[in-house]
């Protein structure tokens, strides 16, 4: 079972349409220029609605990052596979944690003011 979980790609199989690599790449960007609006937007009117949105909008940039990291610099089928696991699950729990924080604690917005305040 877990052997065919790790099982590759066919050699023949197409790793994706120039389409798809394009609109993922549009995809990065718009979260990179949400990015931009939401840090004033923090500083400016911090509430739950800029803190869940500052967690969905980070864990997506970062786990797209750590992504193309994967891409370069790991070889080989299995050890990908490996990765892009391990990948799913840190950003879950990325994700998971920053919403268990804004919910329970004080939010992104109010900690790094409060780290500010120092």
């Amino acid at each position: 079972m877990a052997l065919a979980l790790l099982r590759a790609r066919p050699r023949g199989a197409a790793l994706g349409s120039s389409k798809a690599a394009s609109l993922h790449w549009t995809g990065e960007r718009a979260v990179s220029v949400l990015l931009l609006g939401l840090l004033p937007a923090a500083y400016l009117c911090p509430g739950p609605a800029v803190d869940y949105s500052l967690a969905a909008a980070l864990t997506l940039h970062g786990h797209w990052g750590l992504g193309q990291v994967i891409t370069d610099y790991v070889h080989g089928d299995v050890p990908i596979k490996v990765a892009n696991t391990g990948l799913y699950i840190l950003s879950a729990l990325t994700f998971a944690g920053l919403c268990h924080f804004n919910y329970h604690d004080v939010g992104i917005c109010k900690a790094v003011a409060m780290l500010w305040s120092l």
